[in-house]
């Protein structure tokens, strides 16, 4: 992933060689086209997720870009990037600070959620039909998920009609890679309807640095109860699930967590979920 990061990253500010008046289609061509200077790296496709408009006529584009890495002499890879591009009159950059302020656009501003991404099977509470959908990407061993998700998802129990509750697993491997064992048995849990045994799992005692399936898994029967297999948990069709919302955070621009959307839309606070909810609802 370094190489590509290297190979993806945009110049500070780059000059677009069209006019000033810059089409969708002329901001994809100059990415496939101009961005990407490796030779071991080949852009396929450059896939807009959404286009915003903000202050001073600046727009931003937020796109995936699909390319194929050469690794090695015979191995190739491919891989989906994301990228924000801010774009005006004939100028591009990937960072756009306010120098007034010092906010930067890029932290501050995401792509809305698309709406077929809410399935039955990333229910978690609610009703589907609640006046409003709650989405959250999330780590079990991440600090901030710890303290932010469970209480979300008793909130949502309490009321249902409200906020019905979408979950989607976002495992950070790199910062810890236990998670990756630890979400399997929670789609395990999911698969069986026991969305109070996937909450519970965000209290396992366990170093985030373990990797050894079965130690995990007899960790988690020793605290929860919970008896599952490395075959179990290896399963195909729990692998392709984790692999699908591995792909849903991507092409939705989303590689931190909690990340947390509220109707389609980024919830920068993570709070504002609460808002949803008069006194008596907040309980």
């Amino acid at each position: 992933m370094s190489l590509m990061s290297k190979s993806l990253s945009l110049l500070l500010l780059a000059t677009l060689s069209i006019n000033a008046s810059t089409s969708q289609s002329e901001v994809v061509d100059y990415i496939k086209n101009n961005l990407v200077k490796n030779s071991r790296v080949k852009v396929d496709k450059v896939e807009v997720i959404e286009k915003q408009s903000i202050k001073d006529g600046w727009e931003v584009y937020f796109v995936n870009i699909h390319a194929t890495v050469q690794e090695d002499a015979n191995i190739f890879d491919k891989k989906v990037v994301p990228e924000t591009l801010f774009v005006k009159d004939g100028m591009a950059t990937n960072m756009l600070l306010d120098m007034k302020t010092g906010d930067n656009y890029k932290e501050s501003i995401r792509p809305k959620l698309k709406s077929d991404i809410y399935s039955d099977k990333h229910l978690l509470a609610g009703d589907k039909n609640a006046e409003h959908k709650v989405a959250v990407f999330s780590d079990p061993q991440c600090p901030f998920c710890q303290e932010i998700v469970p209480e979300l998802y008793e909130t949502v129990k309490k009321n249902p009609k409200k906020i019905a509750l979408y979950y989607y697993h976002l495992p950070l491997e790199s910062i810890h890679p236990v998670s990756l064992t630890i979400t399997k048995v929670m789609l395990l849990e999911q698969a069986k309807g026991n969305m109070d045994g996937v909450i519970k799992l965000y209290n396992l005692q366990i170093s985030p640095e373990e990797t050894d399936e079965t130690k995990i898994l007899a960790e988690i029967k020793k605290q929860f109860g919970m008896s599952y297999t490395v075959a179990q948990i290896n399963e195909k069709k729990i692998l392709d699930a984790q692999k699908e919302d591995e792909e849903i955070a991507t092409k939705s621009m989303i590689s931190g967590t909690p990340t947390i959307y509220i109707d389609g839309k980024w919830d920068k606070t993570r709070e504002e979920y609460k808002k949803l909810l008069g006194d008596r609802e907040k309980g």
